[in-house]
């Protein structure tokens, strides 16, 4: 398939800016990916979507606050930087700009001293290594000088920084959100526990090339970006007796849906750990999932993609073309789809 199969027109006004006052009174687009058949609800309907022997797979992973604006020792040059991951050796891969005042020896503060790194390498694709030195918790200090590294769609500022993580975040280490679960309530949790419904946690560090979008025209050619991903065995158990019950796999995020696929591609779902670079479009046969909770995606990505090989092509972009004619909200702070 080509890449102008999965473009839409998206008018601007649709990309929302803000979260939902209330998380799960999002809107919910219901697509019963057999018959294509589509309802209109709210967060707080997915319940009655969900049975007993049914299993939620959430992904655990927690956003790091991993945008921070350093000044330039002595210069007082202002260099914003975007920490990407963390090296074995302690040192963070990140994106610097203005690059031109960020080169290797150059030195930085942060909050009025809190901080400092020393810039000690360009690496690939122009990222730069930097080294921290500070006293006392490196993350509670990242969290008093840092904010959340919204996608590039979303201009407005955010006022309460944990409306970017899941009520259930935990395993630091994410570059954005895993944006499905952000409409989950611990009361909406409660009505699933009291309906039979469990849960079981998986982690996936999300990287910016979630972003990145595919160039090349034909799908097959597009080189997915790697993440690394865990599985405990506790997960693993409730996934297989999920199975062994004739109940439901849903999965919460494109996210945890490479996970459980990608393990399953390993054989036997089991704990596991390890990098993935899984790219699922039209024509995967997916392996563990039966049902997906997922935000609606930028035209042309590859997330946009892993739904229409779960739901069917055709499926996914009439409901995409109707979630535009209903005025749901898109990306990241948008509305929900539970594909079923």
């Amino acid at each position: 398939m080509k890449k102008s199969d999965f473009f839409y027109h998206l008018p601007k006004e649709l990309i929302a800016q803000h979260p939902c006052e209330k998380r799960d009174n999002s809107s919910l687009m219901v697509l019963h990916r057999h018959s294509g058949e589509i309802e209109h609800k709210h967060f707080y309907d997915l319940p009655d979507y969900l049975n007993e022997n049914d299993c939620l797979i959430i992904n655990d992973t927690k956003v790091l606050p991993a945008r921070i604006y350093g000044v330039k020792i002595p210069t007082g040059a202002v260099v914003e930087f975007l920490l990407l991951k963390q090296h074995a050796d302690g040192a963070w891969e990140c994106l610097a700009g203005p690059g031109k005042k960020a080169k290797p020896g150059d030195r930085f503060s942060f909050g009025e001293g809190l901080m400092e790194c020393t810039v000690e390498e360009i690496v690939e694709e122009g990222n730069r290594l930097i080294r921290f030195t500070y006293e006392g918790n490196f993350y509670e200090n990242l969290d008093k000088i840092g904010t959340m590294p919204l996608p590039p769609y979303i201009t407005e500022q955010l006022e309460d920084q944990s409306r970017y993580q899941t009520v259930y975040a935990r395993e630091i280490g994410s570059a954005a959100a895993p944006t499905a679960g952000l409409h989950f309530t611990p009361e909406l949790f409660e009505r699933l526990e009291e309906k039979g419904v469990k849960v079981g946690r998986v982690t996936l560090h999300v990287g910016l090339g979630t972003f990145r979008p595919v160039k090349e025209e034909d799908i097959t050619n597009h080189v997915m970006h790697s993440e690394h991903y865990e599985m405990p065995e506790e997960t693993a158990e409730l996934i297989r007796t999920t199975k062994a019950k004739g109940g439901r796999v849903i999965c919460v995020g494109t996210t945890s849906c490479r996970t459980v696929e990608t393990i399953a591609s390993h054989g036997k779902i089991k704990a596991d750990e390890g990098w993935t670079s899984i790219f699922i479009y039209p024509g995967y046969e997916f392996g563990c999932m039966d049902g997906l909770v997922t935000n609606f995606h930028l035209p042309e990505s590859t997330l946009l993609m892993l739904i229409s090989a779960f739901a069917g092509y055709e499926h996914v972009m009439n409901a995409y073309k109707i979630a535009v004619e209903k005025q749901y909200r898109f990306f990241s702070f948008g509305d929900a789809m539970l594909i079923i």
